[in-house]
């Protein structure tokens, strides 16, 4: 054990703690935007299901992808056995990555956690070992010329297999006489097909822990279309009596644990009047209205009864142009306001989030320096109360007024046109596919376990085998179960304390939502992933996901029903990602490396 280095080893742990919550509060959030801009869930189930699904992925699948990014791009023999030089690398690496991550998710720029440490790896070993030593070319598939054909490759794959998804869809059931019914009786394939895909998740090639990737074909086939076909069974038996008697009879007196009577829901006597809001509403609305805002100098909101002043913004839209103009308030003012309505109405909640609230409203920093002696006292004072809000807020956090915008804003105006150009179907339908959604947010939540996880455990390996063993960590070494279980919690806490930060720019922010449309993405998704996985490539479940999303769109039939502003972006911000985080890589490597010294 090199405890000499023993500084490096915490250095690093905690940077690869810092890297996986980051990946968790940016990639994490984006995969699961999908399924609660849909309506299909809320934000707290997704917090729920992402906790379990993201543990399982990175558990039983995760370690395959961690050796690529552990050994394809620096090779072990260039580290000539100097295993502190090893830890310092990856340290460094793990430490740019997770820095510009970090930034960009403050500032809900939406990145590419995967190619962040992919780059910062290649930055190191160019300050390490020099350029001819990185791996640049295909390199048996784990080199950076394989792994960055996935840049390119991943989001087109992605959006054609969910575009073919929901044609499907849409073929069966949209354009029929009677969707209702025809979604309702031909949801067990729709089962089949997703439950094929998150049993082919975990057999196909199998989990190394497992043993499954010694079964034959033959076995691996069976069992997959197996576990599908009894899925689609199970739901012929007792989901398609229960939806029916929700979507077709309207029945609201049917609850959720009614499911199990199966057949027998056929048989319950219908309701004297059918009630049309046995389902949800699944529109995607704008209700965030300008009207109702606060004047940046207005005074304090009266918690007791919330008297919210009205101020007439005297909005102005240019419909042919499609911008808006606001008079007297600014865009970023309206922003600001809508924010503080939020607050406002955090405030007069009971428990921790509704204390910690009023406390922080009540007790604000004081002019003068920050660093003066009442402010430290008061800065002392609300420490508690900000750590309670950093752990609460999202649980009440508004995704869907965030990604609409604000009506008469000309972000709001752009958004209504997106919306204004997607087909919108009946309720019932939506809600028959919002079940099938919660599957496959489910498979796309343990796909990117079993892939993500791969960017903070494959250096954190590194790091702790070359210090627990004295010699440079090999090839070929297992990646520790517990850094498996360490990491994807980690992952799963920045999703649920800090993943609304993108989320609210993510989903609806692209195209029009709904559950049908959103299972097709995240199907496509899941099986881009999935696929990439098996080859040992890293890909970005995020890219998976937009380009998912972006065919999805596209199937509307118009390029009008994708925002591009928001899809360029995203490119602007996965492209700057690459020379950014490989230089501040290189950078430190570099200095730690030749730094002068006695």
């Amino acid at each position: 054990m090199l405890d000499h280095y023993t500084y490096i080893f915490a250095i690093g742990t905690f940077f690869a703690l810092l890297d996986a919550f980051n990946n968790g509060a940016n990639d994490v959030a984006n995969a699961w935007a999908t399924s609660v801009s849909s309506r299909s869930i809320s934000y707290r189930q997704a917090m729920i299901l992402g906790l379990v699904f993201e543990m399982l992925g990175a558990i039983t699948v995760g370690a395959r992808t961690a050796d690529t990014i552990k050994n394809g791009i620096i090779p072990v023999a260039a580290f000539k056995g100097n295993a502190g030089v090893q830890m310092l690398a990856f340290t460094c690496a793990l430490a740019a990555a997770s820095s510009w991550v970090m930034w960009c998710t403050r500032h809900s720029a939406h990145v590419s956690s995967t190619y962040s440490l992919i780059s910062a790896v290649a930055g190191v070993g160019v300050a390490t070992v020099g350029a001819s030593k990185v791996q640049w070319g295909w390199n048996n598939g784990k080199g950076l010329g394989a792994i960055f054909a996935g840049l390119g490759m991943a989001p087109m794959i992605s959006a054609g297999f969910a575009a073919t998804i929901f044609m499907l869809i849409k073929l069966v059931v949209h354009m029929r006489k009677k969707p209702i019914k025809w979604a309702v009786y031909t949801s067990p394939f729709f089962f089949l097909i997703a439950g094929t895909v998150c049993t082919l998740s975990i057999v196909y090639k199998g989990s190394p822990k497992l043993g499954l990737n010694k079964k034959p074909g033959w076995y691996v086939a069976s069992v997959t279309v197996g576990c599908g076909a009894g899925l689609a069974v199970l739901s012929a038996i007792f989901f398609v009596p229960y939806v029916h008697a929700k979507v077709v009879r309207k029945d609201a007196g049917v609850k959720w644990w009614m499911f199990i009577m199966g057949p027998a829901l056929f048989k319950r006597p219908a309701p004297e009047v059918a009630d049309q809001k046995a389902v949800p509403n699944y529109a995607v609305v704008q209700h965030d209205e300008p009207q109702q805002v606060h004047t940046p100098n207005a005074e304090s909101v009266n918690d007791s009864d919330l008297d919210i002043k009205k101020v007439d913004a005297s909005v102005a839209v240019d419909s042919e142009k499609g911008h808006g103009s606001v008079n007297q308030l600014t865009y970023q003012e309206l922003v600001a306001a809508g924010q503080e309505r939020m607050h406002a109405k955090l405030r007069t909640k009971r428990g921790p989030l509704g204390w910690a609230m009023r406390y922080l409203h009540n007790n604000p920093i004081g002019p003068g320096r920050p660093y003066e002696i009442k402010n430290v006292k008061i800065m002392a004072g609300r420490l508690p109360a900000m750590i309670v809000v950093g752990a609460l807020y999202g649980l009440h956090y508004d995704i869907h007024a965030a990604q609409t915008g604000i009506e008469g804003t000309p972000e709001g105006a752009r958004m209504a046109g997106v919306y204004a150009h997607a087909e919108k179907y009946p309720n019932e339908v939506e809600h028959t596919y919002s079940f099938v959604q919660i599957l496959t947010a489910c498979t796309a939540s343990f796909a990117h376990g079993a892939n993500d996880v791969g960017n903070s455990v494959g250096p954190w390996a590194v790091i702790y085998g070359a210090w627990n063993t004295g010699k440079a960590a090999q090839s070929k070494a297992p990646v520790p179960l517990w850094q498996l279980a360490v990491l994807s919690l980690t992952i799963s806490l920045g999703f649920i304390l800090y993943g609304y930060n993108i989320m609210k720019v993510m989903g609806n922010k692209i195209t029009y939502h709904s559950p049908s449309r959103g299972c097709s993405m995240e199907m496509g998704a899941a099986i881009t992933v999935l696929v990439f996985s098996q080859f040992s490539l890293p890909v970005s479940t995020s890219m998976c996901i937009t380009g998912a999303t972006v065919g999805v769109g596209l199937c509307n039939g118009t390029l009008k029903a994708v925002n591009f502003q928001r899809v360029g972006l995203l490119l602007l911000s996965w492209i700057a990602t690459i020379p950014i985080a490989g230089t501040l890589g290189g950078v430190l490597m570099g200095l730690f490396l030749n730094a002068p010294h006695f």
